[in-house]
């Protein structure tokens, strides 16, 4: 919290008990006798908050606000939050001087424990606006990088633009680690929903009971142990986007419920009657082929149709080795300032590395590959010794020739070649394989449950 204030008052008695009570206080005290001379302050001396009379002569305290709205000094009065303060105080001049952005209004005679108060409530409101922006620049500096390097990707970030502009569904499809939830961001950050919250729900992290209360929260008494009423992360996110991470994996009857939210943009919370209604945007995104699941009964066909509005396909990072130069600087850059450990650079062997790998986890397995090197690396250069990718002398997979095998089923066939070669390095351990892989151990888990199936059909 800054310890300037700007008192702005034409009255040498006011003044006086102001500057006395906030020096008491602990703060340091600036003084304007009239409105251009707090503006001039407002510019040179940055206060962390200003005391305005509304009634001076010359220029009132109105028309310093007017001032500061209408020219770039507005950038300062959010700096610098404003309480006004007037002996004529009507709710007309106090709605006037907040349309202007005063933070609050007091009349006079003051009351200084009241105004001591306030002047605190204000402060915190400045504190915490400050902290949701650097939170909100660290998300953005984190998640708002989307590399378009090839014909192919500048044409998929021009799409999705123009999608962010609509308030329609949309359907972000691609494997694990490929960026769905950076493309999500993306459309948010794009959208006239910008200012309004981003919630983000993973539908394969919870189980369905979870999911539901996640999703709609519950009313009081809904079950054993809710002692009040809880909001669902639906209603977190009204007038803002709702990102319904790995879709494909909901439950059916939660399948049902979501329809009725997409149609009506309405639900119950747990254990409640009561309609909710919310204005929200939604993105979804799933690794797996609903059209498939559709035909094999595992996912609605109407909540596939009424996702499915707009889908944007997004690419493996194999199909784009061009960026994968540019996503590991962007990476290196990020890890090495987090990590205190400046000018490392990669190599043309650890490139020539990159590029030829078949990142099975995508973008976040580069991403994990970058930072453990930036940890591993002990003077500035990277190797691919430091990558700890798996390597040509391995032992290669047994696989049928490979006229015998599509393009996808050779992928898939690596992609098990892959996770069993880190479940062996990790001796068995799932959370150390996943992290190795750079993927979700949910997902890890995922994939092995299907293989154990797929095994057992083939026994059969």
């Amino acid at each position: 919290m800054q310890k300037k204030v700007l008192v702005v008052d034409d009255d040498p008695d006011i003044v006086l008990m102001l500057t006395d009570r906030l020096e008491a206080l602990g703060y340091t005290t600036l003084v304007a006798g009239e409105g251009q001379r707090a503006l001039e302050l407002l510019e040179s001396e940055e206060p962390g908050l200003v005391l305005l009379d509304l009634q001076m002569p010359r220029m009132t305290g109105l028309e310093v606000l007017e001032q500061l709205a209408r020219h770039e000094q507005a950038i300062l009065a959010n700096r610098s939050p404003i309480i006004v303060m007037t002996a004529h105080g009507t709710i007309e001049s106090a709605v006037e001087a907040m349309k202007y952005g005063a933070a609050d209004f007091l009349t006079k005679p003051l009351d200084m424990d009241h105004l001591t108060l306030v002047m605190q409530k204000t402060l915190e409101r400045e504190g915490l606006k400050r902290h949701v922006a650097v939170l909100r620049e660290e998300v953005e500096s984190r998640y708002g990088t989307i590399v378009a390097d090839t014909p192919a990707m500048v044409a998929l970030i021009e799409l999705t633009k123009r999608v962010a502009d609509s308030e329609a569904t949309v359907l972000l499809l691609g494997e694990s680690g490929t960026g769905k939830e950076l493309f999500a961001r993306s459309i948010h950050q794009w959208s006239k929903r910008v200012d309004k919250p981003f919630v983000v729900i993973n539908c394969v992290a919870l189980t369905e009971t979870l999911l539901e209360n996640e999703l709609f929260g519950h009313e009081k008494g809904a079950f054993t142990g809710a002692t009040t009423q809880q909001k669902g992360k639906v209603e977190m996110a009204d007038e803002g986007t709702l990102f319904l991470d790995e879709i494909g994996d909901m439950a059916p009857d939660l399948q049902a419920k979501l329809l009725r939210l997409l149609q009506d943009r309405e639900f119950h919370r747990v254990g409640g009657t009561r309609v909710v209604r919310v204005n929200i945007r939604v993105v979804a995104a799933t690794n797996r082929d609903l059209s498939t699941a559709v035909k094999e009964g595992a996912f609605r066909e109407d909540l596939f149709h009424r996702l499915n509005v707009i889908s944007v396909s997004i690419p493996p990072l194999r199909e784009r080795p061009d960026e994968i130069p540019h996503l590991a600087e962007l990476f290196l850059q990020r890890y090495t300032k987090e990590m205190g450990k400046p000018g490392m650079h990669l190599t043309l062997a650890a490139l020539r590395t990159m590029r030829t790998y078949p990142w099975p986890g995508n973008v976040r397995e580069l991403e994990n590959a970058v930072a453990r090197a930036v940890v591993l690396a002990a003077g500035r250069e990277i190797g691919p010794e430091h990558l700890r990718l798996p390597s040509d002398h391995e032992e290669e997979p047994q696989v049928r020739e490979a006229s015998d095998l599509s393009y996808h089923e050779s992928m898939e066939h690596h992609r098990h070649f892959l996770i069993e070669q880190a479940l062996k390095r990790a001796h068995g351990n799932q959370t150390k394989a996943a992290e190795a892989l750079g993927l979700q151990r949910s997902y890890l888990a995922r994939v092995l449950k299907q293989k154990q199936a797929e095994g057992r059909k083939d026994v059969k």
